[in-house]
């Protein structure tokens, strides 16, 4: 699926490339919740977020807004799972019917966490899950 980017996403990921040395395939604007939330490259994760968070802090700093990092995966499953991180993630079954839904389960205690604050991380979740996978909805099981 080929993800489209504003002209905004890729001057965001400019700066965040700039600032972290990891790379970034994706980057949404969201406005709504003043955040940007960027798609790293598998593997970078750990240089995007620099020593103690360092990076990420500066980024956010720079840009004045939430940073929200989410580690880009070959499949669908792997990539739902990283999206719902920092929940546990036990599994990840997707099911292609009428459309396709991911549901991901996730423990008990950690279900606060995947949905997040006014079901924030959740609704990020599922708009990746879509730009990248073609993934109508994701269920928490």
């Amino acid at each position: 699926m080929t993800v489209r980017l504003s002209d905004s996403a890729r001057r965001h990921i400019a700066a965040f490339e700039d600032e972290t040395d990891a790379t970034a395939v994706d980057c949404v604007v969201d406005d709504d919740r003043d955040r940007v939330i960027f798609v790293v490259t598998a593997g970078e994760m750990a240089s995007a977020i620099g020593p103690g968070g360092s990076r990420v802090k500066d980024l956010e700093d720079q840009l004045g807004r939430d940073v929200v990092l989410v580690e880009d995966a070959p499949t669908a499953e792997g990539f739902v799972a990283n999206a719902l991180s920092p929940a546990a993630v036990y599994n990840v079954t997707i099911s292609e019917n009428d459309t396709t839904v991911a549901y991901a389960e996730v423990d008990h205690d950690d279900k606060g966490v995947a949905i997040g604050a006014d079901g924030k991380n959740i609704e990020a979740a599922k708009l990746l899950a879509e730009r990248h996978f073609d993934v109508d909805d994701i269920q928490l099981t």
